[in-house]
């Protein structure tokens, strides 16, 4: 099986650091094949970021993402530049304070989820929305498993580790309770 995932959005959300905990957390921790390439701009902040991950459980031909299961938009801009691409049956998760979903794609699910409020509320790290996002993606993508994602968070991130672990993991159980409306996925 191959996932194909998109995550993007603007610099300074922690783009690039969920899509290399998500690889790490496939190749390092669970023996799956693994490719991730990330762009971003000279900006900081607020440039625009994203980063491509290819998980599979086969041998991995080509390394890029060319029609994604799973776009992540956290940012107007990678609604807008993604939205189109992602395969017919996919699922776009987005932050609804950031991201108007116009248009919205045909055969394409989309999943509101409230990132950076919930990071900023219950979490108190404003930052850690990018880790809601990834407990989120953990809990729908099959090929994910939660421990190993722990350990990768564990490893590559540095600051506010437990509360970058709070966020992860209540972005697992909302994701949880939102796979049941999502069948088929």
């Amino acid at each position: 099986m191959r996932y194909e995932l998109l995550l993007a959005g603007a610099g300074g959300q922690g783009i690039i650091l969920a899509g290399t905990v998500i690889g790490t957390a496939g190749a390092v921790y669970q023996g799956l094949n693994a490719a991730q390439i990330s762009s971003y701009g000279p900006e900081a902040r607020g440039g625009h970021v994203f980063t491509e991950v290819v998980l599979s459980d086969e041998e991995i031909h080509y390394s890029g993402v060319r029609e994604p299961d799973i776009l992540v938009a956290m940012s107007q801009w990678a609604y807008n530049e993604f939205h189109g691409k992602v395969r017919p049956g996919g699922l776009i998760i987005y932050d609804p304070e950031l991201v108007k979903p116009e248009p919205r794609p045909e055969g394409v699910r989309l999943l509101p989820v409230r990132a950076t409020r919930m990071a900023e509320e219950k979490v108190g790290l404003k930052l850690s929305a990018n880790m809601v996002m990834v407990g989120v993606l953990t809990a729908l993508c099959d090929l994910l498993d939660r421990e190993a994602v722990e350990k990768a968070i564990r490893y590559r991130v540095r600051r506010a580790l437990d509360k970058n672990l709070e966020a992860f993991r209540l972005g697992y159980e909302l994701g949880l309770k939102l796979k049941s409306s999502l069948k088929g996925f």
